[in-house]
């Protein structure tokens, strides 16, 4: 997998629009995400963040608009084909079976395509989960199955990551492990969007942010700018 940041977005989203049943929940949403960057979706409960993943991979009840991942357009493809393209998702529940141990939730999903991390690489970015790969899931603390779901999705191939609150409800030690997994993922190549809504733990991951209001982007800045923009993000987060 080649390091950096490619030319060109790797995934571009246009004009996207998704509805649960009568619902309207994303109205017109618009960001791009370069190869290589770790991009995060910042925004108050509700904004739609996590709409907005589920709408890139098509697991929404209705989308129209346009999703583009390497210059191809994704929109109307199901759920499965997006993921063999190489995105994957790491929901904010996790979706640990309890009732299998570590390395057996690690192998259970399919490779999508080839380049993933081997069992063997996964374990030496979680050493936690080498010391626990006989433990059934349900034994796991919560950093573990954050752990766990990450690691879980390095195996299928898949180079675009999806993550869903990877922080959210861990202790502050375990908020910095997750931090330094995501650089090394980006050093490695992958490339992330991230929900969250924790900004100062954002800022110490990512190179840009979008923040989402009512279904829709309001505002970009780069990591750079955070500082200079801080009333803004207390504005538009509440914090």
């Amino acid at each position: 997998m080649a390091e950096g940041v490619t030319e060109g977005p790797l995934l571009a989203v246009q004009g996207l629009d998704a509805f649960y049943g009568e619902s309207h929940v994303l109205h017109g949403v618009a960001f791009a995400v370069n190869g290589g960057e770790v991009v995060t979706l910042l925004g108050r409960n509700g904004a739609g963040k996590t709409t907005t993943l589920k709408s890139i991979l098509g697991i929404v009840g209705r989308r129209s608009g346009s999703v583009r991942l390497r210059g191809a357009e994704t929109i109307r493809l199901r759920s499965d084909a997006v993921a063999r393209l190489g995105i994957a998702y790491c929901p904010e529940e996790r979706g640990i079976f309890a009732s299998l141990n570590v390395e057996e939730n690690l192998l259970l999903p399919p490779v999508v395509k080839p380049g993933g991390m081997s069992a063997a690489d996964i374990y030496a970015v979680f050493p936690n989960l080498l010391e626990r790969r006989g433990s059934q899931g349900s034994k796991l603390s919560g950093g573990e199955q954050q752990m766990l779901a990450i690691g879980r999705i390095l195996r299928t191939g898949a180079d675009l990551l999806l993550l869903d609150e990877p922080t959210e409800g861990l202790a502050p030690v375990i908020v910095q492990a997750i931090g330094v997994v995501i650089r090394q993922l980006k050093a490695r190549g992958f490339t992330v969007l991230l929900v969250e809504q924790n900004f100062r733990f954002a800022a110490t991951v990512a190179d840009r942010h979008y923040v989402m209001e009512d279904g829709r982007v309001v505002d970009m800045f780069r990591n750079d700018e955070l500082d200079a923009n801080m009333g803004k993000l207390h504005d538009y987060l509440g914090v």
